[in-house]
């Protein structure tokens, strides 16, 4: 089945490809505008030629990766702690609510005004985009505990601690996880817009130079870079989260 789907992703990928490259060798796709996957494979090429494209990866990775662990690290124990606690809950829901609904954008260059054009602004906005992701989901998982288990395990005398351990993280395990997997994105997301608005490199700043100097080829170059980044750590995330919930039945 496994090789069935591969096999057919593989060949919708072919065929989108070559249709867009057939497209803009014919005409009837305008080249300037979208470019051909001819002219972004070549790009991509000449830019792992020079190796310099590896220090906007690693820039945007590292960014991403200190949203994406701070992030989730304070959604999962927030996530946790007022899923315990109805009553800070109670108290906290509207604030969060209303930071919630703010738009992200409009926080980034108040980030970059605050902590300079260097990673912490990046990272900081990235973090808004993971936080609340992660915290809803935690929030959501621990709250659907099913409440008999818990008193259950009351009875059998477990602490606070055991309770955690043993029924609560293994419960929201699947809700804490389906948070993890969209936040991935949105912290490459939150580091690249970060790039694109004020940053001295990345592949955000990348996107915006290319952009800079109407280089359709250099903007979907980049994309497509990001996109492959993206899937490889949502992959390793898969991995991880099939190893953890080995332990349930295969939907």
């Amino acid at each position: 089945m496994r090789a069935k789907v591969a096999a057919s992703r593989l060949g919708l990928a072919a065929v989108l490809l070559i249709g867009w490259e057939a497209g803009a060798r014919a005409g009837v796709i305008d080249p300037f505008f979208f470019s051909r996957p001819a002219l972004i494979a070549a790009r991509l090429t000449e830019w792992f030629s020079t190796a310099q494209i590896w220090r906007h990866v690693g820039l945007t990775l590292l960014e991403a990766l200190l949203a994406f662990v701070i992030g989730s690290a304070a959604g999962i124990v927030l996530g946790f702690w007022l899923g315990r606690w109805p009553l800070g809950a109670a108290v906290a829901e509207p604030f969060l609510q209303t930071a919630n609904a703010l738009p992200r954008v409009v926080l980034a260059p108040l980030f970059i005004f605050w902590f300079g054009l260097g990673i912490w602004s990046k990272v900081a906005f990235g973090m808004t985009l993971v936080f609340f992701l992660v915290f809803f989901n935690t929030y959501r998982g621990v709250r659907s505990v099913d409440r008999v288990l818990i008193d259950n395990a009351r009875l059998l005398g477990a602490s606070e601690s055991q309770l955690l351990r043993h029924v609560l993280m293994p419960s929201a395990l699947g809700w804490i996880f389906s948070g993890l997997e969209a936040s991935i994105g949105l912290a490459m997301v939150g580091a690249v817009v970060g790039e694109y608005l004020g940053a001295t490199g990345g592949l955000g700043y990348v996107i915006a130079q290319a952009e800079g100097l109407l280089d359709t080829t250099g903007m979907l170059a980049g994309m497509t870079l990001l996109a492959a980044v993206v899937l490889a750590i949502a992959a390793v995330v898969g991995r991880v989260e099939r190893h953890l919930l080995r332990w349930q039945q295969p939907r």
